[in-house]
């Protein structure tokens, strides 16, 4: 199996980039939303998840992270499967114009797996890039925090709610994180 795009150092910051199947646009509702800020804090505090950024868009995650404690790669693992559940339940319990369609989408791409699962929510495994200096960590975060401006979903990187931009802006946010002194 290959280790290329895969977090197999130990005590090391990635770039982390997590997608839904298809590049659905999932996270498009408030629910859905603060259901994964929601799992990004638990795995802050349970977990030893460390998010120096992030920018959650309407079908991935981007993340600049490490494990304190444990494997980043574990984390990440729990972190799908638990969401997955969670994606799936908010789908079925709140309305949802493409309901049906989304069910159906994520259960047809269980068909090609080996093990017996209803749902497949997540793309298998994840991207994820070593931070290996400085200029390549300031270079990934303002990637990150530009995603909603490219996509012209805000004019500036602070004004989106759902991006560690806002922390770095010193405004209200979701998501407490430590700041990197990099800017």
């Amino acid at each position: 199996m290959s280790t290329k795009y895969k977090a197999t150092i130990p005590d090391s910051g990635y770039f982390v980039t997590i997608t839904i199947v298809g590049w659905i646009d999932i996270f498009t509702r408030p629910e859905q939303k603060l259901a994964l800020i929601e799992s990004l804090r638990y795995c802050q505090k349970e977990k030893g998840l460390e998010i120096y950024a992030y920018c959650l868009m309407s079908s991935h995650l981007h993340m600049v992270c490490s494990a304190k404690t444990g494997r980043l790669a574990d984390i990440m693992r729990d972190f799908k499967k638990f969401t997955s559940k969670k994606i799936i339940k908010i789908i079925e319990e709140y309305p949802e114009s493409r309901k049906e369609w989304l069910l159906d989408y994520f259960q047809n791409a269980c068909d090609h797996l080996k093990r017996d699962q209803k749902y497949k929510v997540w793309q298998t495994g994840y991207h994820a890039e070593m931070l290996f200096s400085g200029n390549f960590i300031k270079q990934k975060i303002k990637y990150i925090h530009n995603n909603p401006v490219k996509e012209e979903i805000v004019s500036k990187p602070e004004d989106y709610l759902y991006s560690s931009a806002r922390n770095y802006a010193g405004l209200e946010n979701h998501l407490e994180i430590p700041l990197l002194d990099i800017f």
